[in-house]
């Protein structure tokens, strides 16, 4: 590949970053210590996977000589320190839960600071490969496979994240003292919690441009109608920062974020996926093998996840299980998405390191798994709804939430048979993923 085709491919590995929601992992988690320990865990283990990919996949190690190594080991670092200041503090003596949104958060220095240290990684990996020249100085590699469009949006995403690091140091100087720690931690964070929405969004349509690619053959945009498309979406955003200037307990910052949220995401997502549907249908007599097949499933998981969520989202009118249900719901598009690009990327790295390609009983399962954690995340959502449209408060757990009507109770059960299905499908996923990674890391590399 020559040296403007590396260019276009130094963003690998945005996009998983991007897809982390927080808020939703610890809405749950810091009521369940127990709980917490596994979300924080699983974080643990998506860095810990996300480097051995990258490892495998350059075929030596994801860190090089150089200063730019050093910048990227010192940043995987601080990540991983973080992480674990945030088990610890999850465990801790008299640690306490703060129900904030965006993010809530457990109230110990270790899990603050542990926090804040890999936020502070992420951030310093995603500006070095921003600022870098070619891929090799950003020491990524991205998979062949991997469209132009999709470059974009993975540097999109990535910029967005940098503009909520912003946000949050503008908004923290404004801060005045003396408030409780819940409404601290409410308002503090409240600004750069939904411009990570942002980030979120961009790298989830960057994957669904992947898919299209990789189900038809054919791209869904140009380079440059990418770039118009991505910056339609992060553009609004930059805004955030200068909302604070009066001051983050203003209706100024507190309305203007729940206004870019509520305007300025659903029209470029929804013109990307009805363009995606459209694709599909005039491309579907090409789509035949069962890599094609997945990547449609993909698309369609994700993309119904999504359209739900929105749905779901302008029906909220209090503080029910209505909220919940619509997070969940974009929160699963989003993880869909990257379920199927992560078994691309695994495919990519296995023909790099063992030159053959993966069989048809793999992508049959990859089809198959999506399809079941799709449909589980569904039922689960759409309980949730059940339960908002009878009352059911959210935010209360066990003895705290009382289900009253037959409504209530009907949600209850669906969610409950729905985050069934929907875990059986994450656990599915995990076991096709380590197989994969088991059996590359196994076998002898070829030369390259």
């Amino acid at each position: 590949m020559d040296s403007a085709g590396d260019r276009k491919y130094r963003y690998c590995g945005f996009a998983f970053v991007g897809g982390c929601d927080w808020s939703a992992a610890v809405h749950f988690a810091i009521h369940r210590r127990s709980a917490l320990v596994q979300t924080v865990f699983g974080c643990a283990c998506g860095l810990g996977f996300g480097r051995l990919v990258l490892r495998v996949y350059r075929g030596i190690s994801l860190v090089k000589g150089g200063s730019g190594s050093a910048i990227r080991k010192g940043a995987f670092i601080v990540s991983v320190v973080g992480v674990v200041g945030m088990l610890m503090g999850g465990v801790a003596k008299g640690a306490q839960p703060v129900l904030a949104n965006y993010i809530p958060v457990i109230d110990h220095p270790f899990f603050l600071g542990g926090l804040g240290l890999f936020f502070l990684g992420v951030v310093v990996q995603f500006v070095h490969a921003l600022i870098s020249s070619n891929r090799e100085s950003a020491g990524l590699a991205l998979p062949a496979s991997m469209p132009s469009e999709t470059a974009v949006g993975l540097q999109a995403s990535a910029i967005v994240v940098v503009l909520a690091g912003a946000t949050w140091v503008s908004t923290s100087a404004g801060m005045p003292g003396n408030l409780d720690i819940k409404t601290y931690f409410e308002f503090s964070v409240w600004g750069a919690g939904h411009v990570l929405q942002v980030a979120n969004v961009a790298a989830m349509l960057a994957v669904w441009m992947w898919l299209m690619k990789r189900a038809t053959g054919q791209s869904m945009f140009t380079t440059r109608q990418a770039n118009v498309v991505f910056g339609a979406l992060i553009a609004p955003h930059f805004i955030m920062p200068i909302l604070t200037l009066r001051g983050p307990l203003d209706t100024l910052y507190h309305s203007g974020a729940t206004f870019l949220m509520r305007w300025c995401i659903f029209p470029v997502t929804l013109f990307v996926l009805v363009r995606g549907v459209q694709h599909l249908w005039r491309h579907r007599a090409q789509i035949s093998s069962w890599t094609q097949k997945m990547a449609r499933v993909g698309f369609y998981a994700s993309a119904g996840l999504t359209l739900f969520g929105f749905i779901l989202g302008a029906c909220i009118r209090g503080s029910t299980t209505l909220v919940p249900a619509h997070y969940h719901a974009s929160l699963g598009g989003i993880t869909a998405a990257f379920m199927a690009a992560a078994y691309l990327i695994l495919a990519a790295i296995a023909e790099r390191k063992t030159g053959a390609s993966l069989g048809k009983r793999f992508w049959r399962s990859c089809k198959r798994q999506l399809a079941v954690f799709g449909v589980g995340q569904l039922v689960f959502v759409l309980g949730f709804a059940i339960g908002g449209v009878y009352g059911l408060g959210r935010k209360t757990y066990a003895s705290e939430q009382t289900a009253r009507s037959l409504g209530e109770l009907t949600g209850l059960t669906v969610m409950g048979v729905g985050g069934l299905l929907a875990a059986i499908g994450g656990v599915w996923f995990l076991v096709l993923a380590l197989k994969r990674i088991f059996a590359w890391r196994a076998s002898p590399a070829i030369s390259s």
